[in-house]
């Protein structure tokens, strides 16, 4: 079991990471690219790509932050649809007796709000801990001068693995059956 859990994780973490950093960059770009219009479209000097640069790197992480949220969202669908080491995760219906075999979105609206709830309250409790650990071990002068977005991107990745094992046990929506 302990092998499902990991490539039911490692599958949501590559598909989460991809998604939300491909989008977040694309978005970037486009932002990049309608400034870049919106200012003349000037030749491209060697100052003017370092520019570009630097506000496709600004935009970066803000964009990244609200794509994750979608890709949260939209990748709670696709842990139903995959069988991983002769196991899957089953959506129940309401009535929890019969098993929904074509997921919509709106099918996961109360599972994902336990999950992602879930995945709030194990996040947070990682920064706890590595709020105590920045400040018994290092020297940082602020308590959360090394917290921005990658940081809490890895929190959340490490909390989603223990969240599938979680969810599995207290969601009476999920089941885990053999494929």
């Amino acid at each position: 079991m302990g092998t499902f859990y990991f490539y039911l994780w490692f599958y949501w973490a590559l598909k989460v990471t991809l998604n939300s950093l491909l989008t977040a960059a694309v978005f970037s770009l486009i932002m990049t690219f309608f400034l870049y219009i919106q200012q003349g479209a000037i030749d491209l000097t060697s100052e003017v790509i370092d520019a570009l640069l630097d506000i496709a790197i600004f935009w970066f992480p803000i964009f990244w932050s609200f794509v994750l949220l979608i890709v949260l969202f939209r990748s709670v669908k696709y842990i139903f649809e995959n069988c991983f080491d002769g196991y899957t995760f089953e959506l129940l219906s309401c009535n929890k007796t019969e098993v929904i075999s074509s997921i919509g979105y709106g099918d996961l609206v109360k599972v994902w709000r336990k999950w992602f709830m879930l995945l709030i309250w194990l996040s947070a409790i990682e920064m706890i801990f590595a709020l105590v650990f920045t400040k018994v071990f290092t020297s940082y002068e602020s308590l959360f001068e090394w917290f921005n977005i990658y940081i809490l991107y890895t929190f959340i990745l490490i909390a989603g693995y223990i969240s599938f094992i979680v969810i599995a046990s207290k969601c009476r929506q999920i089941r885990i059956s053999k494929c």
